[in-house]
């Protein structure tokens, strides 16, 4: 079988910030990396858990949702991929929704939304002062991200 192409990413170089991971036609994945792989320790279940309630309500609530298609956890554990529609949202205005979404998530206080059984399948599994020092801290890692820098680095 062939290698995926987030498997020829070289992952002992990777740096916590934002990446364009790939890109299918329109769709755009986004690789926000929260942790250095296989260095730092990976981010706890109910912390990934809530970011990922709070991300994908914030830019589903925008005035760019209709090109949002998915914020998710990976697989790994430490970040999330984040996939738009280019036709909807540009590169400078995915940046700043992360910004934003980062900084939502830090100062967030209130009722995780989508927390129940009717709504979530571990709706049991949350950890929002968890959630809220992963986004502090990449809050801080998305002030140096720009266009430019959405290039995964190269050996």
């Amino acid at each position: 079988m062939e290698k995926i192409a987030s498997f020829t990413i070289d992952h002992t170089i990777l740096p916590c910030g934002m990446y364009v991971s790939r890109v299918d036609g329109d769709i755009v994945t986004y690789d926000i990396r929260c942790r250095r792989p296989n260095v730092e320790a990976v981010i706890e279940n109910g912390a990934i858990h809530t970011v990922e309630h709070l991300f994908a309500t914030f830019v589903r609530n925008t005035p760019l949702s209709s090109g949002v298609i998915y914020f998710g956890p990976m697989g790994c554990r430490t970040g999330f991929y984040f996939l738009v529609r280019s036709s909807d949202i540009n590169h400078e205005q995915a940046i700043e929704m992360t910004k934003q979404a980062f900084d939502f998530i830090a100062a967030y206080e209130g009722e995780i939304p989508g927390v129940s059984p009717e709504e979530c399948g571990n709706y049991r599994e949350h950890d929002l002062a968890g959630a809220k020092k992963e986004a502090k801290k990449m809050a801080e890692v998305m002030k140096t991200v720009t266009v430019k820098g959405l290039k995964y680095p190269e050996k």
